[in-house]
């Protein structure tokens, strides 16, 4: 158990791959708070048994982040990993077509939401010199994707920051990475074309989607001792899409 008595937090939790992460902490021994706007995410921690716990907050306002992590750090006495997760796509639009609040809205759940869970769980870690911080980016951060530049550039930020904060935090014993994988099946899946999923599948030359359980175990790895020399990085899970 790689994560035994570990106390975890993971954002856009009540489901996806944010949930195969969670799920998978409590399999390695750690205790996580699951957090989420959706109000379903408590009811997805009760599934998880007693090592969860369910929190109701929005990740892009800084009252309700300061709140979950203190939560967290109150309840069990420690913070040591935290997962920045939480997303939106924003819809597919061409650049010049796409609102103000629109624009706003996807840098907001997708990039300052990292920025304002990442700054409240560092000032946790320095106090216990210990932690990990992992973001999910994505393969569009790398490449931008046409019809998605708000969630391109949105995943594009979140690597800088990840590269930023972790030369930062270098020498503290908080360790910071991201992971960008390219398509993950989860039931978005429903709300899309079968010609557009056919059109993301024949960019990948595996041939296949990711699953979120691949996600989820990259991320165990990266929060558990076992990443010892490893910080500021982007651990690619791009079925050979990514190029750099």
């Amino acid at each position: 158990m790689k994560l035994h008595g570990r106390a975890a937090l993971v954002t856009g939790a009540a489901r996806g791959i944010g949930l195969a992460i969670a799920s998978r902490f409590v399999t390695e021994g750690a205790r996580v708070a699951l957090v989420d706007i959706d109000r379903g995410v408590e009811g997805a921690a009760k599934r998880l048994g007693e090592g969860a716990l369910g929190l109701v907050a929005d990740v892009t306002a800084t009252a309700d982040v300061e709140r979950a992590v203190t939560t967290v750090h109150q309840r069990w006495g420690r913070l040591d990993v935290v997962v920045n997760n939480a997303g939106i796509t924003g819809g597919s639009k061409l650049t010049w077509e796409v609102t103000d609040a629109e624009w706003q809205r996807v840098l907001a759940v997708d990039l300052t939401s990292v920025f304002l869970v990442s700054r409240a769980a560092v000032r946790v870690m320095l106090g216990q010199g210990s932690g990990r911080i992992i973001n999910i980016a994505s393969v569009a951060g790398k490449e931008g994707n046409p019809n998605a530049s708000a969630y391109s550039a949105s995943k594009a930020g979140v690597i800088g920051l990840t590269k930023s904060l972790g030369k930062e935090l270098a020498t503290t014993g908080v360790l910071v990475n991201c992971v960008a994988p390219a398509v993950v099946k989860t039931e978005l899946f429903s709300q899309m074309t079968e010609q557009h999923i056919q059109y993301m599948l024949s960019k990948i030359p595996m041939n296949r989607f990711g699953e979120v359980d691949e996600v989820a175990e990259m991320v165990a790895w990266l929060a558990s001792d076992l990443c010892t020399f490893a910080t500021g990085a982007t651990f690619d899970l791009s079925g050979g899409r990514a190029t750099y």
